[in-house]
């Protein structure tokens, strides 16, 4: 079966998926009780966002590399906004600022598109973590300097360095695999986000017990168990689209989905940190752009080069 083809079946599938889903939340929401019901009316508009959300991303595809490299320069431009918009910035870090967002990170990206992994692996985390000090001690304001700096140096790396490897993976030359390399795109995505999806809908049927209470109430332990196993389930059930077998799809999916699972984590303690619920509101029922990136970013890097040392040239 050629790429396309398996396109054609994953996001068929998919379509098929949210329009079950979209079925059942409009009769939850008509049963008595039901739109006045929280989690009914998230539910819902969880459902119509990922709609769109599905929409960009077959639309990327349609284009192909060029589409999903522009797509998530994109999405790293609005996470690194939504990332700066909590940090205590002044105006001695305004020229470093403009360097990361019109500098940096196309820079980073256009590194990927040409394919040149010796430097787009290390640009950021070398050369952008000595050059944004620099940047900002020549404006010589020395007032919690240690902080500003550390605090954009984590947002760019994750924002724009971890993101970035998500269509890195289209730069890979897997044996038989060629010209199959946006499926590797939609396997990661799918498997965390389904992770995230799936880890809620197991807490709200069965979570009583809280992993950890002060970052994020909503997470539990069987909300955990239950999501990341139906995750890996659906990665192993996805083998067909990867150079995997499916034992190696279900690793991998295994891997992504605890990555996913500690990056929700990490964030939600930034979040709390800065007294916010949500990173913005770019996204109906979701928050910001980082709140439905937080578990990607953080798994990326790690199906990335995992990828890479097992089944490249």
């Amino acid at each position: 079966m050629s790429a396309t083809h398996q396109a054609v079946w994953l996001f068929g599938g998919i379509a098929l998926t949210l329009a079950v889903a979209s079925v059942i939340g409009r009769r939850l929401a008509r049963a008595p009780g039901g739109d006045s019901n929280p989690a009914v009316e998230n539910l819902n508009a969880r459902i119509k966002a990922w709609w769109v959300m599905v929409a960009f991303i077959a639309a990327a595809f349609l284009v192909g590399e060029g589409g999903v490299i522009v797509l998530f320069a994109l999405a790293s431009f609005a996470a690194l906004r939504e990332f700066l918009t909590l940090t205590d910035t002044r105006r001695g870090d305004h020229m470093a600022l403009a360097a990361m967002f019109f500098v940096v990170l196309p820079l980073q990206y256009w590194l990927i598109w040409i394919e040149w992994y010796g430097l787009y692996a290390i640009f950021i985390p070398v050369y952008v973590f000595l050059l944004q000090p620099i940047l900002v001690s020549l404006r010589g304001d020395t007032g919690r300097f240690m902080l500003r700096v550390a605090e954009v140096q984590w947002g760019v790396m994750v924002t724009v360095y971890c993101l970035s490897h998500v269509p890195a993976l289209l730069t890979l030359e897997i044996p038989e695999f060629d010209g199959n390399n946006l499926l590797l795109v939609a396997f990661l995505v799918l498997v965390v986000q389904a992770s995230d999806v799936l880890q809620y809908v197991w807490g709200k049927l069965i979570g009583r017990h809280k992993v950890a209470p002060t970052l994020s109430p909503s997470k539990t332990w069987e909300g955990l168990v239950g999501g990341v196993a139906s995750a890996t389930a659906i990665g192993a059930a996805l083998w067909w689209i990867t150079p995997f077998s499916i034992a190696e799809a279900a690793a991998m999916a295994l891997v992504v989905t605890i990555m996913g699972f500690f990056g929700g984590l990490v964030m939600s303690a930034i979040k709390r940190d800065r007294g916010v619920k949500d990173w913005g509101r770019m996204i109906e029922g979701h928050g910001g752009m980082l709140d439905r990136l937080d578990s990607v970013v953080f798994a990326a890097p790690v199906f990335f080069h995992a990828v890479r040392y097992g089944w490249t040239i």
